[in-house]
């Protein structure tokens, strides 16, 4: 439960609002049958809003498909699974998304996450680089929308800090289309403990107008440059970065 003091515009008294969310496990009268029922009668995309609680932003949601059905528990990432970042930049946020690729099943992998904000790039670029030196990176090619020359400029910036770093597709409706097939066909999966990522996915949607709301939406750029380009660019981590004591078909501790 949450509560925010107001001001009455009309007398200028402080007044409260509490918002509750409350799910069908909550109310006592429903019994599993019902609950079964008035499942199966609700839209996939309201589901989780109806039955649990979660606000949801039905049809205006980009990507109307529970977070239930992407997110996946952590595991160890195989050496042998190729591995990419997407970088979108910025001086409000700049954010950072890790995938990795089981080329067996076709299945993208999201396993970590970077946002921060108002900080150098120099910041930037070390806390990327310790989740691996030597995993190649996308970058928007606008660099936040700047003019293509700014956004080389500052491409080369973080190139000089350390980083490997490729121009991503940029492309929009096409990259909506390949993040929607793949999260809705399970191709796509998220690990759970992405908090920031998750926050921005619940409210990634379009206006009135049917734009895009490009607002707090830095992580969902990255996914989208993930799936233009990602494949094209991950690699698998080389022998040299690999613990000369591990065995070279054994999981990556920790993901990194």
């Amino acid at each position: 439960m949450t509560m925010n003091r107001l001001i009455d515009p009309t007398d200028g008294t402080h007044r409260s609002r509490v918002l509750i969310t409350a799910g069908w496990d909550d109310v006592p009268h429903l019994d599993p049958d019902a609950k079964g029922e008035l499942l199966a009668e609700t839209p996939e995309w309201l589901r989780d809003a109806r039955a649990k609680g979660i606000p949801s932003l039905g049809a205006g949601a980009i990507y109307p498909i529970p977070e239930a059905r992407i997110k996946c528990d952590p595991f160890p990432i195989p050496f042998h699974w190729p591995r990419c970042y997407s970088l979108d930049v910025g001086w409000n946020w700049t954010a950072a998304l890790w995938a990795a690729f089981d080329l067996d099943t076709a299945t993208k992998y999201i396993y970590a996450e970077y946002k921060a904000g108002q900080a150098l790039p120099s910041v930037h670029a070390d806390a990327i680089k310790a989740r691996g030196d030597w995993i190649p990176g996308l970058i928007d090619p606008a660099a936040n929308r700047r003019a293509e020359r700014d956004g080389n400029r500052l491409m080369e910036e973080y190139e000089g800090l350390g980083l490997k770093l490729t121009k991503a597709d940029n492309a929009v409706n096409a990259g909506l289309v390949k993040c929607w097939r793949d999260l809705s066909i399970g191709r796509t999966k998220v690990f759970s403990t992405l908090q920031q990522f998750f926050a921005e996915y619940r409210l990634y949607r379009r206006d009135e107008k049917g734009e895009i709301v490009k607002k707090n939406d830095h992580l969902m750029d990255d996914m989208r440059y993930i799936h233009n380009s990602g494949r094209e660019v991950a690699i698998i981590k080389p022998v040299s970065v690999i613990d000369p004591n591990a065995h070279s078909a054994a999981p990556d501790k920790g993901g990194y």
